[in-house]
This record gives structure tokens, C-alpha cells and sequence, in this order.
């Protein structure tokens, strides 16, 4: 049994409260990607888990057991740090038999877990280099490996990838996510990317000042996102904002009208509404209008990125669609893809059904 929970946690530097009060519970075998922008907690709440830092209140379990004051070697995980941390004047076949030789295996046992996890990772050949001679994401494969080796029950992931260039990511990306699925061990991993977050996990965590938002499926957490923060989080361009007030069956802001959804709670008045990017069309006429300020374009399709009355607001089109910067155009949002939440963005009052075709992040 690999599984983690954590309740209550909580921790404090100085007068700082960066943690606050988080109750998690992580499935054994479970993928789980805690996501948030920088300061937000998330590396903090994996070094307790690790037993780097220490609780200040709260309570940390592991397989089953309580380990607020076991020390990170007796906890059974294994961490992959933002930097690679190999030792420079040792082959890779050492640095990956370093834990094992520290903890007193046999040396057949160390010997033959790794020439698996080298074999596992494509490192067969470079067993004995030294991380000079090795690439960036050869370097992290090392590292990956000698968490590997240890078999531990957890395995946790600081931003294992965000040295790598893009490319590189990308490739890093699916053989983290091979991994997952052959060894199925409990992963915890922390990024800052959304991309990685809705590639990668089985459940995605969002955080935001020391604060659980939302912990949920990707697909959940991007098609019903708990408030404004979320939404803003997830999905790539972000969500576009409009605030809005309730008149009779519509919603007028800053240079729109909208139908109010019939299933908005009635006695919503000020709202802000949601949509997606993807969910607005450059067309001949529209609800929304403004002034092209920057195109992005991806080959197949593109976003413009307009001022309008209302705001900034961002908009796909198509490959076929000309759209250049200074262009005045009209923009229409598909239909049903309006997200309505209270007007400080709190709390979510409704979401668009969701559609057979799901257009998460391009």
C-alpha cells in the first residue's frame, strides 16, 4: 500500500504561513500533478511529504502509517529534484548504485536493479560516462534512475523538467508518462506548467497561496472549474473574462449584450463570465468587437489577441480566417460555451454542457 494523505497540513516560515491547512489524499498508483504559480506552496507541501521540512500542525501519512517525525531516509520515497544533483566525478552506473550502496545491498542486487532501470531508461550505453558527457535529458533520466532503483513507495517530482528546452520537454513528457504506466507506482509531482499538469496526471491539484482550490481529473477541473482562478489557470490561452450584469434574459457588459443561460441562478445581478478562447470565433458579426493587438499563428489555426470595451480578450481561428494586427473584427462564442461565476470570481454558478469534442490546449 503506496497511497498518501495528508491532513490539515500547515507550515510556517517566520510569520509566513505558507501552507495552509491542505487535506489531500493521494491513490495508490496515482499520477498526481500539484500545479499553482511560483510561491503558492506546492514544493513546499512535497518537501514535507519528502521530510525535508517539518509540520507545524497537521499530519502526514504514508502507506498507511504516520511519519510527521520519521526522518526522509525511513519514509520509503524517492525525489527528483529541479536540478539533476548527480555527482560530477562518478560514472552514471555509480551514481545510480550510490543509494543502494549506501543502504548495504548485495552487490549482485545492485548490480542487476541497475542494469534494469539503465535498460528501462535507454541508458545501457552510457553506464559509464560521467554527467559532463551526457546531455540535459540524458542528466535527468540519471536522476529518474536513481529514484528507480530504490523501488520506493512514493516517487516525487520537484519540477523535474524545467530546465529542458522545449522540445526536450515534450519527449521528457511521454517517457515519465510510459514510466507511470509500467512501473505503476504513486507519483507526486510539482510543476508551474498547465501543459504538463493536464498531460501527465491522473488527478491535478491546483494551489494558490498555500490554499487547495480545486483537486480533480484534468478534464473535470478544465471543463468545471471551482472559481476564477482555476479557469484562469487551466488552458492555454487563458480563459477571457468579461464582467457582466444581469438584465431581464441577458447579460450586458462593457460593449456586449449576451442571452443569460436559462440555467444561470436567478438571483445572480453582477457576474463575470468565461470563455474559453477556443470558444470564440472571429465572424462577420458578433457580440463582442474590437482591435486586433497581436496574432499568434500555429500552422493549422491561430489566436488573435484583441482590445475590446470590455478587455483584453483572445480568440482562435482558423488557418483559412486572415486576421492581422490592427484589424477591427467581430467575435462570436460558440454556442453554449459561456462559464458564469459570482462577480469576485469566488465561486462557479454554471458551466457549459460538455461536448462530445473537447478542445483542451493547443
Amino acid at each position: 500500500m503506496s497511497e498518501v494523505i495528508l491532513s490539515g497540513i500547515k507550515k510556517s516560515f517566520g510569520s509566513n504561513l505558507i501552507v495552509k491547512g491542505v487535506d489531500l489524499q493521494v491513490g495508490e498508483g496515482e499520477f498526481l500533478v500539484m500545479v499553482g504559480p511560483s510561491g503558492c506552496g506546492k514544493t513546499t507541501l512535497l518537501r514535507l511529504i519528502a521530510g525535508l521540512e517539518q509540520v507545524d500542525s497537521g499530519e502526514v501519512r504514508i502507506g498507511g502509517r504516520r511519519v510527521n517525525d520519521v526522518p526522509p531516509r525511513d519514509r520509503d520515497v524517492a525525489m527528483v529534484f529541479q536540478s539533476y544533483a548527480l555527482y560530477p566525478h562518478m560514472s552514471v552506473r555509480e551514481n545510480l548504485a550510490f543509494g543502494l550502496t549506501l543502504r548495504r545491498f548485495p552487490r549482485e542486487e545492485i548490480d542487476a536493479r541497475v542494469a534494469e532501470v539503465a535498460a528501462m531508461l535507454e541508458l545501457s550505453h552510457l553506464l559509464d560516462r560521467k554527467p559532463k558527457a551526457l546531455s540535459g535529458g540524458q542528466r535527468q533520466r540519471v536522476a529518474m534512475g536513481r529514484a528507480i532503483v530504490r523501488q520506493p513507495q512514493v516517487f516525487l517530482f520537484d519540477e523535474p523538467l524545467s530546465n529542458l528546452d522545449t522540445a526536450l520537454r515534450v519527449q521528457m513528457r511521454g517517457e515519465l508518462a510510459r514510466l507511470h504506466r509500467k512501473l505503476g507506482a504513486t507519483m507526486i509531482y510539482v510543476t508551474h506548467d498547465q501543459v504538463e499538469a493536464m498531460t501527465l496526471a491522473t488527478r491535478v491539484a491546483v494551489f494558490n497561496a498555500g490554499v487547495l482550490q480545486q483537486v480533480g481529473p484534468p478534464l473535470e477541473l478544465y471543463n468545471r472549474p471551482a472559481n476564477r482562478f482555476v479557469a484562469g489557470f487551466l488552458g492555454s490561452p487563458s480563459m477571457n473574462f468579461l464582467e457582466a450584469r444581469r438584465e431581464g434574459g441577458q447579460l450586458v457588459g462593457k460593449g456586449f449584450t449576451l442571452p443569460a443561460p436559462a440555467d444561470l441562478p436567478s438571483e445572480s445581478a453582477r457576474v463575470l463570465l468565461g470563455l474559453r478562447p477556443q470558444d470564440l470565433r472571429v465572424a462577420a458579426q458578433g457580440p463582442l468587437t474590437g482591435t486586433v493587438d497581436a496574432v499568434e499563428r500555429l500552422g493549422f489555426d491561430g489566436y488573435a489577441f484583441l482590445a475590446t470595451e470590455a478587455g483584453p480578450v483572445a480568440a482562435r481561428f482558423d488557418k483559412g480566417t486572415h486576421v492581422a494586427v490592427g484589424d477591427k473584427v467581430s467575435l462570436a462564442p460558440v454556442s453554449d460555451a459561456l462559464h458564469v461565476f459570482t462577480g469576485d470570481g469566488a465561486v462557479a454558478l454554471r458551466h457549459p454542457a460538455e461536448r462530445e469534442s473537447l478542445e483542451v490546449a493547443s
